[in-house]
């Protein structure tokens, strides 16, 4: 199973973002999917099926209070080839199980860059507007599990965690 942590955005997140994907102009295949919006938070990569409740009580075990992103502009990554929204400053919150997230699997603490993926396989800049900025109130983190191999990735929510509602409270 390929796996990764994740803030996983409702419904409302979702309609905040899509008319900024729409605004680009992008063929329509590269742009992704609304219902596949999401913040990578650790990618845990290839892992075996028994390895699956160890992440499940990991993720679990963290406590971090709730937090809010704001993603605030737009952003062409010339060398992934995507067009993401990002958050200009990532709360203190989200940077703590960043790093918990990266201690408890092993993964090396590079610089946290919280975006989200409007489109891929982007072959030259776009022109890139301003755009409303997006406030996603995180109240909870996910396990999820990404299928790949065909035109877009299917993502599948396997466990989900609340964050508190301040530290030192469930």
């Amino acid at each position: 199973m390929r796996l990764f942590f994740a803030l996983w955005p409702d419904d409302e997140i979702r309609r905040q973002l899509a008319p900024t994907s729409r605004r680009l102009s992008l063929e329509s295949q590269s742009r992704v999917d609304p219902k596949n919006y999401h913040v990578t938070l650790a990618f845990v990569g290839e892992v075996p099926a028994a390895k699956l409740a160890v992440l499940q009580q990991l993720g679990g075990s963290l406590r971090v209070p709730r937090f809010t992103v704001t993603c605030d502009s737009l952003e062409f990554w010339r060398e992934s080839k995507v067009v993401v929204a990002t958050a200009g400053a990532a709360p203190a919150a989200l940077l703590d199980l960043w790093e918990k997230l990266h201690d408890a699997v092993g993964l090396p603490r590079e610089r946290l860059r919280a975006h989200v993926t409007l489109a891929r396989k982007v072959a030259q800049a776009p022109v890139l507007q301003a755009m409303s900025p997006v406030l996603w109130h995180a109240t909870n983190f996910s396990l999820i599990r990404s299928d790949t191999g065909g035109v877009e990735s299917a993502y599948t929510v396997l466990d989900t965690w609340p964050l508190l509602y301040e530290m030192g409270n469930p």
